[in-house]
């Protein structure tokens, strides 16, 4: 199987359906899957699933697991030779997933794919070459880690190495709303980090993926519309937890050397292979 689509959803019926139908609609006659891990929705999303798109795989968790764990989980069942995670509040253009394949295929050197990201009013959104959001950008520069991602684009855009809106560029982190990843890669350097509950799973899978030699790539040729809904209200302790909780996982990671987490039961097949159910 070429690409499994990995997507991790809590209460995002009606915006779920519309990524699945544009994600179907770009598929062409790309050999694909989409894994669908719910993480414990009550807005209907599983029975949405169940009678609109049964072809497509559920794992419907009793609880909210987090988007890393769940976003393993799709991982381990799934099949493809390239692993696509995206948000479910996106709309893929139509053309999408054939471009992206056609790059990687083409792009030995490349292992990891984000691509040209656009605000429902049409505004490109500069963390689709950044990766990074302005809060992750602050709190990168506070504890001095901006050397270690020269190519994440922090400094201003009068630097030499800026990349523009339709730059195909190497960048260093990917954006969690669309992120193309050959499966090598997790059978190399493991699955998420499950300690990233929500938010800085990317960071870390991304620059894990830096310290092995893999490249990341910034593709604009294409693009997705982002809705950057989110559940949680931004006052919220949930959100104060989760996301500067994210925050201090990574500096104690990577400034104290926090010990790697070694996930039991996980074993990643490689393509040919099928996973035993």
């Amino acid at each position: 199987m070429k690409l499994s689509v990995i997507i991790v959803n809590h209460n995002r019926c009606d915006l779920l359906k519309l990524a699945l139908n544009s994600l179907i609609k770009a598929s062409n006659d790309i050999d694909f899957e989409i894994v669908i891990v719910d993480n414990a929705s009550t807005d209907n999303s599983v029975e949405m699933l169940t009678v609109d798109f049964p072809e497509i795989l559920v794992i419907a968790n009793s609880i909210d697991e987090g988007i890393a764990k769940a976003s393993n989980r799709g991982i381990e069942v799934s099949k493809g030779e390239y692993i696509l995670l995206v948000n479910a509040d996106i709309i893929c253009g139509k053309e999408t997933l054939g471009k992206v394949l056609d790059f990687m295929d083409v792009h030995d050197d490349a292992n990891g794919l984000g691509v040209r990201m656009l605000s429902p009013q049409g505004t490109f959104l500069t963390e689709s070459n950044r990766g990074l959001t302005k809060q992750w950008i602050a709190f990168i520069k506070l504890i001095g880690f901006e050397k270690n991602l020269p190519k994440s684009r922090l400094t201003n855009r009068n630097h030499k190495a800026w990349v523009e809106e339709f730059q195909t560029s190497e960048i260093d982190i990917l954006n969690d709303a669309f992120m193309l990843i050959r499966r090598s890669v997790f059978n190399e350097i493991g699955l998420f980090d499950e300690r990233f509950v929500g938010y800085g799973y990317n960071v870390d899978l991304s620059y894990r993926m830096r310290l092995a030699g893999f490249k990341n790539y910034y593709f604009p040729k294409t693009y997705i519309i982002n809705f950057k809904s989110n559940s949680q209200p931004k006052f919220s302790w949930q959100y104060i937890r989760d996301f500067y909780g994210a925050m201090l996982i990574f500096a104690a990671k990577y400034l104290f050397k926090l010990p790697e987490i070694k996930i039991e039961g996980i074993q990643l097949y490689p393509p040919q292979y099928e996973v035993e159910q």
